[in-house]
């Protein structure tokens, strides 16, 4: 297994490479019946987009999805979905001469001793180039969860280097480039973005994305969890070094009288653990945030080594995003909803008559 797969009723496989002539996934597992056109994926694949705004890498690729498979008069049948974007901007003499270099911080050596040989254009297929199928697939998922249960996927940028929101308005996130929830932040993102760029280094980000409209009951114990799978899915998006549930890591200094989410008729009073618990959804808003590291793609000269191991410096041409986060909230966006339609397929296939024999309280209180 090659690990280019994900999911179990709803799989996704992605295949392709950065500077290659095309890159493409295999959507198998969604029901029929969906209306889809080729039109709707250009919103998302839009928001991911490079070439936008002075803040990302210059590259511009057109991304325009051609479905090749599963859809017939523009509704699904239940086939495998077959999509494919041509790329259409490569410049690969870009990485001519550290073609033999490894560059510190980026899987190139990695990929080099896992595979013998590798592809140093853009990355190849270790780019973020690839998550670009990842968003595409999650359009699918995004329409069927909103229609099929009324669940709605949406991300956010949380903080960006040492900079956090002052507030909150998610009529503010879909407004600005950085997907920042305060308006008013933005001209002092852009000036910090500014400088950064002109010193040559980059930044790490943070990406909060939340479901609302999740039904108690998805996921599976023990080694099907929600939560893991969420994990597993958001931990493989490019760059990402940490994902958190609910609140994460700061669960650490609190104490159980705090972290627990009481139960009242109304409602949750809480919901500490990110509307997840023991793998299963509780009914409740889920959320997750992850951190992306600085990209190593730098202007700035650095230590390293050669194929034949001697010692070099490198300094990476090309085009570059100065910090990969700001791009990163339709990919966050995109896995949560297709780990949240597998589960919800999951669940459909082992207990969908379990909700008519239940009882089931209210979401968390005021929301």
């Amino acid at each position: 297994m090659s690990s280019n797969s994900f999911g179990k009723l709803l799989t996704v496989t992605t295949f392709g490479e950065s500077h290659g002539p095309a890159i493409g996934c295999v959507v198998d597992g969604c029901p029929p019946g969906l209306e889809i056109s080729a039109d709707e994926f250009a919103h998302d694949l839009q928001r991911r987009a490079t070439g936008k705004s002075r803040h990302t890498s210059a590259r511009r690729e057109a991304d325009e999805i051609e479905i090749l498979s599963g859809v017939y008069e523009g509704r699904t049948t239940g086939t495998p979905i077959g999509l494919l974007i041509r790329n259409t901007d490569q410049r690969s003499k870009d990485y001519t001469t550290i073609a033999q270099q490894f560059r510190p911080g980026h899987a190139d050596y990695s990929y080099w001793q896992k595979y013998g040989i590798r592809d140093p254009r853009g990355g190849g297929r270790s780019s973020a180039r690839e998550t670009t199928m990842r968003v595409a697939a999650g359009v699918i998922a995004k329409k069927w969860l909103l229609q099929r249960h009324g669940v709605t996927v949406r991300g956010y940028l949380s903080q960006l280097g040492e900079i956090t929101p002052t507030g909150f308005d998610w009529s503010a996130v879909e407004d600005n480039p950085f997907f920042w929830p305060v308006a008013d932040q933005v001209p002092a993102l852009e000036s910090y973005m500014d400088a950064l760029r002109k010193s040559g280094d980059s930044v790490g980000a943070r990406v909060n994305v939340v479901a609302d409209g999740v039904p108690p009951g998805w996921g599976e114990p023990i080694y099907g969890k929600l939560d893991g799978d969420l994990a597993a899915a958001l931990m493989s998006i490019n760059a990402v070094k940490g994902v958190e549930i609910g609140d994460g890591f700061a669960s650490a200094a609190q104490k159980g009288t705090e972290h627990r989410d009481l139960l009242t008729p109304q409602g949750f009073a809480s919901n500490h653990a990110g509307g997840i618990l023991g793998g299963i959804s509780t009914g409740q808003q889920v959320t997750a945030s992850i951190v992306l590291k600085p990209t190593s793609s730098l202007r700035l000269p650095g230590a390293t080594v050669d194929a034949s191991g001697a010692s070099v410096e490198v300094i990476t041409t090309g085009r570059h995003d100065p910090c990969v986060g700001i791009r990163a909230t339709p990919i966050a966006e995109a896995m949560m909803a297709l780990v949240l339609m597998d589960q919800a397929l999951r669940h459909r296939a082992q207990c969908g008559d379990v909700g008519e024999i239940t009882p089931r309280i209210p979401g968390t209180i005021d929301g």
